[in-house]
């Protein structure tokens, strides 16, 4: 039902590609990040909550068809419907349905709590697609911790001292989902860099609730700050709007990989805060699919498919949906 091709997954019954590394026609798409979301081709399919955010990455003239969660439609033989991932806006699982068979590409998902998208929703399955990016036993995290104190607190002990707090963070999904957890406790505005603010009025215009923010490509470059927040990439330091700061400043990183790699990074503080599901999420996903084969994106020949082995399912890594592959002929 699905191969791998040098442009990445690909339906032929439903001719068209999810998350196509080039432009091709007829393209299936997940969400807007970068790495799922290419300029370039003819026609664009993805979930309604995500069409602006798509528009605002690959331009306001793309042709793109918007689809309610759960909503279904033809693509020549195959019935698709998008369905929650839990990872960003708009951010789809995809669903494909040809006679009686169903397989699901998870794109990108984390089961983590998150004020500014949709809950991920689990979707039975023949074959299940799953992404892995922290596909090994030594990324876990504590679903319960209110990370939206934690980095107020921060940033008000930092204040305390007069100095500014610096918050690297993706500018599409990251950034977001920290303002989201910050907004029932700020207090003043958050400064964002100009790569976040259009993408945040995107989220606003959806209805999600950001804490306030000030933009910095309109602030004065002569004045400096003192106790402030400022949610911005990590080559901010690099360029002249970093003037502000004054020298009197901590930094920290809200991501995944702080799981494993806070103070060592370089790092004044980390806030585990990842937008895909850790180690045990994983797992627990594959296992409510109920899918009878399993495979594995990204980390695809390490930690998860041995693991889902063990467990006595049938899993691969994702480069054996190649064509070419025997085993593919003999899936059911």
């Amino acid at each position: 039902m699905i191969t791998m091709t040098s442009k990445g997954l690909f339906c032929k019954a439903g001719n068209f590609y999810i998350d196509p590394m080039r432009a091709v026609d007829s393209a299936v798409i997940t969400h807007a990040h970068s790495d799922h979301a290419r300029r370039g081709s003819l026609q664009y399919y993805t979930a309604q909550r995500g069409v602006s955010l798509l528009k605002a990455r690959l331009g306001k003239n793309i042709s793109v068809r918007g689809y309610a969660y759960g909503e279904k439609f033809n693509l020549n033989n195959a019935q698709v419907s998008f369905h929650p991932a839990g990872h960003i806006l708009g951010s789809s699982q995809v669903r494909i349905e040809i006679g009686k068979k169903v397989w699901v590409a998870s794109g990108d998902y984390k089961r983590d709590p998150d004020p500014t998208c949709e809950p991920f929703e689990v979707v039975p399955c023949d074959v299940f697609i799953t992404e892995a990016t922290f596909g090994t036993p030594s990324y876990t995290w504590n679903k319960e911790v209110n990370l939206g104190k934690e980095i107020y607190d921060w940033w008000i002990q930092n204040a305390d001292r007069g100095v500014n707090s610096v918050l690297f963070a993706y500018s599409l999904g990251k950034a977001q989902r920290i303002l989201g957890v910050l907004e029932p406790y700020a207090q003043k505005d958050i400064y964002c860099h100009s790569a976040v603010t259009p993408l945040n009025e995107c989220y606003r215009e959806e209805g999600i609730k950001l804490a306030r923010t000030q933009c910095l490509s309109q602030i004065d470059l002569s004045k400096q700050f003192s106790g402030e927040l400022f949610l911005v990439p990590q080559s901010f330091l690099q360029t002249d709007q970093s003037k502000i700061l004054g020298g009197q400043f901590e930094t920290a990183f809200a991501s995944g990989w702080m799981a494993k790699n806070n103070f060592e990074s370089g790092y004044d503080r980390g806030f585990v805060m990842s937008d895909h599901a850790d180690w045990n999420d994983l797992v627990r996903t594959v296992k409510e699919t109920g899918a009878r084969r399993v495979y594995v994106q990204h980390r695809g020949k390490g930690s998860l498919v041995r693991h889902l082995k063990s467990l006595g399912m049938e899993a691969f890594p994702a480069a054996e949906l190649f064509s070419r592959n025997p085993d593919q002929l003999a899936l059911f």
